[in-house]
C-alpha cells in the first residue's frame, strides 16, 4: 500500500510517495500516529470486551462496550480506529 505525502517548502508543495510496509518511526510521527488508538474485540476472562491499543500496538485500556472505548479515545484527543 502506498499513500501520497507532500510537504509545503515555502511556496513549493513538494511530493512524496511512501510505501507504508517500509515507513519509519519518524515517518510515522510525522502522520500523526502518535494520536491514533485502534479498538478491538478481545476476550479476557471469558468475557467479550473492547482492549484499546496505541497505534504502535501498546495496550491502554480496556472498556466493557465499543461505544465506551470509542469516547474514551476522543476525550485523550486521539483519533479512533475500529479493527476487527
Amino acid at each position: 500500500m502506498r499513500t501520497q505525502n507532500s510537504v509545503e517548502n515555502g511556496d513549493q508543495v513538494v511530493g512524496q510517495v511512501l510505501d507504508i510496509r517500509q515507513i519509519t518511526t519518524a515517518q510515522l510521527a510525522q502522520l500523526g500516529v502518535s494520536r491514533l488508538a485502534y479498538i478491538k474485540p478481545v476476550m479476557v476472562g471469558g468475557e467479550s470486551v473492547f482492549a484499546i491499543h496505541a497505534a504502535d500496538g501498546t495496550p491502554m485500556a480496556v472498556a466493557p462496550n465499543q461505544e465506551l472505548a470509542w469516547d474514551a479515545i476522543l476525550e485523550h484527543e486521539m483519533v479512533p480506529a475500529f479493527v476487527h
